[in-house]
């Protein structure tokens, strides 16, 4: 990457930021009233209800590794930001001079088109901020709602990879995974670059 990932970013309707320890009780309220509709699809949830105490761990952890630039985790909030719609991240997994987006939308805030808002966001942000020549998104193909967001978006739909991505449970088998990529070259042309969008620095400056 050109340059690192912004520390927050401003949408119409939402804040997308670094996560902070203090954060702890808005994201334990989020998971904890969301169980049944984020088991299915995220190993992490079937450690739920979590306690305020294990998600000030749990952030510290996120806050951590952004800090030292191995990952990239955010909260998604409200305006205001007196409320976690859920969570999002540019995750260094993809490889290098390549970031991958993920996702999740609590359940009181799911088909109101947050993910696919915040998405069009951070793809802008890892093109445009941080200089990346590609943007992955990695989808069970049993998360309908889910792969709306890249096709929504124009991603490309390159295959369907056998057993990539991990079990939901410790017991439960490896998920196939639906790759989408959005190459630099197809930013341009892509719904994601007019994304309105304001993204800042650690320090509140202006990135874009």
């Amino acid at each position: 990457m050109n340059a690192d990932p912004p520390y927050r970013v401003e949408t119409e309707r939402l804040v997308v930021r670094c996560w902070d320890p203090c954060d702890a009780p808005l994201v334990a309220d989020a998971i904890n009233t969301s169980l049944d509709h984020l088991r299915p699809w995220i190993s992490w949830a079937h450690e739920a209800p979590l306690s305020i105490a294990a998600c000030v761990q749990l952030l510290r952890r996120f806050r951590g590794r952004f800090d030292l630039k191995q990952d990239f985790a955010y909260g998604i909030f409200t305006a205001t930001e007196s409320e976690v719609v859920g969570g999002t991240g540019l995750h260094t997994r993809a490889g290098d001079d390549a970031l991958e987006i993920g996702y999740w939308i609590r359940a009181s805030r799911a088909g109101q088109g947050f993910a696919t808002e915040v998405t069009a966001a951070l793809t802008r942000a890892a093109f445009a901020v941080c200089g990346v020549d590609r943007v992955d998104i990695l989808i069970d193909p049993a998360n309908a709602a889910s792969l709306r967001v890249p096709r929504k978006l124009g991603y490309r739909e390159e295959a369907t990879l056998r057993r990539r991505l991990p079990q939901v449970t410790a017991d439960g088998p490896r998920r196939d995974a639906v790759v989408f990529s959005l190459l630099v070259e197809e930013f341009p042309g892509s719904l994601s670059a007019g994304a309105a969008i304001q993204a800042y620095d650690v320090c509140g400056s202006s990135l874009l």
